[in-house]
C-alpha cells in the first residue's frame, strides 16, 4: 500500500508532517509514505527545506495521495505543466485534500460536484472554482475527503487508514499521537468526525 503526500514550495509544514507522522504509524512492510514533490527539494513556508521521495508521476500511481497545503497554491494551479502531470483517478486511488490542496484537486475536476473544507483564506478561491465549501472541519464522499484547518490533518490521516487498513488501525495511530491524559477523548472526537464517511 502506498500513499503520496503532495509536498510543494511553500508548503506548510504541519499539514505534510503531521499527515507523514500519522500514516507512518502503521508500520508494515507493506506499507509506505512518500512525500511527493515536483523537484527533488522543496522550501517549507518558514523555510525547512526537505527532500522528496519520489516525482509527481509516481504519486499519481499511488493508492492514496493526500494533496498538502502551501502559500503557492494558486501558482501551482495556474501551472498548466505541472497540472498535467497530476494524473489521479477517484476510481481507483484515494484523494484527500488539507486545506489549499482542495483547490488543487478542484482545478483538476475531482471536487465536481462534492462539497469541500478548507481553511479560510483559501475558501474563496475553491468558491470560485465552482466547489461548494462547507464550514466543518473534515468531509468525504466516497473515495476523496478534505480537510480545513492545520489541525485538521489528523482527521485526513486517520480517514486514509481506516480506508486501506481498517478502523482499529486508524484508531491506534490516532491513539498514539494523542496528548497523554486525553487519548480517549481525542480518539473518540477524531472518530465523530471521520466515521460518518467509511461507510
Amino acid at each position: 500500500m502506498h500513499i503520496a503526500i503532495l509536498t510543494f514550495d511553500g508548503f506548510n509544514e504541519l499539514d505534510s508532517f503531521i499527515a507523514l507522522g500519522i500514516l507512518r504509524r502503521i508500520n508494515t512492510p507493506a506499507w509506505r509514505v512518500s512525500i511527493a514533490s515536483p523537484t527533488a527539494k522543496v522550501r517549507s513556508m518558514n523555510g525547512v527545506v526537505i527532500e522528496s521521495h519520489i516525482s509527481l508521476d509516481e504519486a499519481s500511481q499511488a493508492d492514496a495521495v493526500i494533496v498538502g497545503s502551501g502559500m503557492k497554491t494558486r501558482d501551482i494551479v495556474a501551472d498548466a505543466d505541472l497540472m498535467a502531470q497530476m494524473q489521479f483517478d477517484p476510481s481507483r486511488q484515494l484523494l484527500g485534500a488539507q486545506c489549499s490542496g482542495a483547490l488543487l484537486l478542484a482545478k483538476l475536476g475531482v471536487l465536481e460536484g462534492i462539497p469541500a473544507c478548507t481553511d479560510l483564506i483559501t475558501k474563496p478561491w475553491v468558491q470560485e472554482a465552482g466547489v461548494s465549501v462547507l464550514n466543518q472541519a473534515f468531509f468525504a464522499s466516497g473515495n476523496v475527503a478534505t480537510a480545513g484547518g492545520c489541525l485538521a490533518s489528523p482527521y485526513l490521516a486517520a480517514w486514509t487508514i481506516a480506508r486501506l487498513a481498517g478502523l482499529e488501525a486508524a484508531q491506534s495511530a490516532l491513539y498514539y499521537v494523542a496528548p497523554v491524559g486525553e487519548k480517549e477523548a481525542y480518539v473518540a472526537r477524531a472518530m465523530r468526525h471521520i466515521e460518518p464517511y467509511l461507510f
